[in-house]
């Protein structure tokens, strides 16, 4: 059983103005696999709450993953993929790739998103669009190498 942190950057969806979709999305596509959603938080795109929050996480939660949803893409506030790169000691340039790959099977937008993915200590920290179709294709695209990455970090039978 996997520890998972989801985290929503979202101005909008921090002051109640829109739903958030897309953290609910993950939510349910996680349900199909060994994991326990131990927190999911919704917060402003703020570089450095961002940057507390995936510390946290990873340094006191201890969860072996956070997909955070939002902030990847090319607006003034949009800064996830720049926090995540100041906490990771490792980047897993794979992930994005991956996601970027088969979404732009779908759509040519995909080539705009600016996810990363890394690790830091024994967690994975992957990026996904702030868009609820985005986050679901992305999720989708990586979701069966996940589990055997997670196996790696944590030095399990894999």
């Amino acid at each position: 059983m996997y520890k998972v942190a989801v985290l929503t950057i979202s101005d909008r969806c921090f002051r109640g103005q829109r739903e958030d979709k897309s953290g609910k999305i993950i939510q349910e596509i996680l349900k199909g696999l060994p994991v326990e959603i131990v927190k999911y938080e919704i917060i402003p795109d703020e570089p450095k709450m961002i940057k507390d929050k995936l510390i946290d996480y990873s340094d006191n939660l201890k969860v072996d993953l956070v997909l955070t949803t939002g902030g990847t893409g090319f607006t003034s506030r949009d800064f996830t993929p720049e926090a995540t790169r100041e906490v990771i000691e490792k980047e897993v340039p794979g992930i994005p790739e991956a996601m970027r790959i088969e979404c732009l099977k779908i759509t040519k937008r995909a080539m705009l998103s600016r996810a990363v993915a890394g690790i830091r200590k024994m967690t994975l920290i992957v990026n996904l669009p702030g868009s609820s179709q985005g986050a679901k294709e992305s999720l989708e695209a990586i979701l069966e190498a996940l589990t055997h990455g997670l196996d790696m970090l944590a030095d399990r039978e894999h």
